[in-house]
Parts: structure tokens; sequence; C-alpha cells
């Protein structure tokens, strides 16, 4: 039997056709977006910009003329001054207050810098790696996995009981080279 090819007056065929999804032309996108206008930066980014700001600040903390103080003219410590011109002078000391503090911790922080190297601050991110026993992870001699695991006869550090099991494998000098290279060995003179 032959298929039967609907006529276009079939009122089913009228509402398949104008129900049908893929006659419509749409957009990949929603034309109401727009990108971000914020950009996201990476940490070297951060620290290279920030180390880059410091480095400007410092040097010409010196030679900027909001740290040279003001000088204070006779006119303004008698009563003659008007209630504008004194308004004036308590913004301005302020605002000189302000660049006195912040030139002081900029230079503490450099004269700490200069003498012990590299200090942690709130404008600084580099600091040395924590000795501290609790803040150590601990890898495995073999595979160079997290080890939570200590073999207690040849005292190597391990990932799981497959590496357990090459551990207790191994031969006798061989324990001992694996702790010789972390560091951990015992020399018995």
């Amino acid at each position: 039997m032959a298929p039967v090819i609907p006529s276009g007056n079939d009122p089913h065929q009228q509402l398949l056709d104008q129900l049908d999804l893929t006659l419509m032309s749409r957009t990949f996108r929603n034309p109401h977006w727009k990108p971000s206008p914020r950009r996201n930066k990476n940490i070297k980014q951060i620290v290279a910009e920030a180390s880059r700001k410091e480095a400007s600040v410092i040097p010409t903390q010196d030679n900027s003329g909001a740290s040279t103080p003001q000088r204070h003219n006779s006119a303004h410590g008698t009563g003659a001054a008007s209630p504008f011109l004194g308004a004036l002078q308590t913004q301005s000391s302020m605002s000189q207050a302000a660049q006195n503090l912040s030139t002081a911790v900029l230079e503490k922080n450099l004269q700490a810098s200069l003498s012990a190297g590299p200090m942690a601050t709130y404008t600084n991110i580099e600091s040395a790696p924590s000795l501290h026993p609790a803040h150590q992870k601990h890898y495995c001699d073999i595979t160079g996995l997290p080890a939570p695991y200590t073999d207690p006869k040849s005292r190597l550090r391990y990932h799981n009981k497959e590496v357990f099991e090459v551990v207790r494998s191994l031969p006798q000098g061989v324990a001992e080279k694996y702790l010789e290279a972390r560091g951990a060995h015992v020399v018995l003179k």
C-alpha cells in the first residue's frame, strides 16, 4: 500500500506546521546577553600588579609634595582667621595626618623588608612556607602521592596497601636508599 501524502488543507497538518520548532529561526545566544564588564585576573597578575604598585609608591613618597609638611602662618593661629579658613586648615591637616600615617607604614615595612628579607604583610602575600609539623604533608616514598601511612619496620611512607606490599618486598638496602633520598636515614658511626 502506498503512503498517504497529506494534503495542504488538512487541519491536523496545518497545526503540525504551525507548532514545528525546526522551522523557526532561533539565535544561539540570548539577544539581551552582554559580557561581564569585570575581568577576572589570575594570582600571577594580582601579585605582579601589587608589587608594581608597591614599587612605584615607595620611591615617590620622598619626592611628592603631599608628604611635605605645610608651613603654619601666624594668621591661622590668631583669632583673625575666618571660619572657612579654619575648616580648610582642619581638612588639610586631616589629609596631611593620613598621608603621614601611610608614609610611616610604608617606611616601616620597607625598613623591615630590607633588614630581615621578605616579610608577609597585608600588602605582600609572598611568604615562606610553614615549617610547623602540623602543616607539612607527607608523601609516599615510592609513588609521590599523599602518604597517610608509615611502615614501622622500614619507616617508609606509603600511599595504600598495594604500595605497602611493594615496601615489604624491598631488599634490605633499598629501603635505606629511599630514606636517604628523603633525608630521614640514620648514619651510625
